[in-house]
């Protein structure tokens, strides 16, 4: 009598624990977020590290800060003439400080071309561009009008890296450039 209690309580045992495990599983499972739900801190990073204050209004925050972060990873130095404010150029040993004054309005010479002022014009679009016209520009380099004597190929940005980046991250790109503000170059 005393063997069978203990099996009985054995196998209650290990009936309870594995009903526990198999519940841990399945409420695992719920709760586990599949990789296109992951919560996202890089558009959160992307907000707090955009140096211009932005307009939402209309504009889908988590796109505007997803396109903040790839902006002001890759488009800054070369957008941006020059690209930090007086007392703000890390190579020189000082706190970052990005010229926000003229912020993405190009300028800058890379020899006989200059970088394209990519903020929003009148209408709002970035660099006068539609959405559709941009990822064109990104993904094939095609600008006649931008350097005609060089050709139609943009010559300096390289939109051959560039055209790697997903629908996604063009899209981001844009929501931001629509999100900033507009500005002139340096003169």
């Amino acid at each position: 009598m005393k063997r069978m209690l203990m099996i009985a309580v054995t196998i209650a045992g290990a009936v309870f624990c594995a009903s526990q495990l198999n519940t841990a599983r399945v409420g695992a499972q719920e709760q586990q977020p599949t990789a296109d739900k992951l919560p996202s801190k890089i558009w959160k990073r992307g907000l707090a590290i955009a140096p211009v204050t932005l307009n939402l209004t209309g504009k889908d925050k988590v796109l505007v800060g997803e396109g903040s972060y790839l902006v002001n990873t890759m488009c800054v130095d070369c957008h941006t003439s020059p690209a930090f404010a007086p007392g703000g150029d890390p190579f020189s040993g000082q706190p970052e400080k990005i010229n926000a004054a003229n912020y993405l309005a190009g300028g800058e010479q890379f020899g006989p071309f200059t970088s394209a002022n990519i903020t929003p014009d009148s209408k709002g679009l970035p660099a006068g561009l539609t959405l559709d016209q941009f990822k064109q520009m990104i993904r094939t380099g095609f600008d006649p009008d931008r350097h005609p004597q060089f050709g139609p190929f943009l010559q300096v940005m390289p939109w051959p890296a560039f055209s790697k980046l997903t629908d996604d991250d063009l899209e981001a790109i844009y929501e931001y450039l629509r999100a900033i503000p507009h500005a002139e170059r340096a003169q």
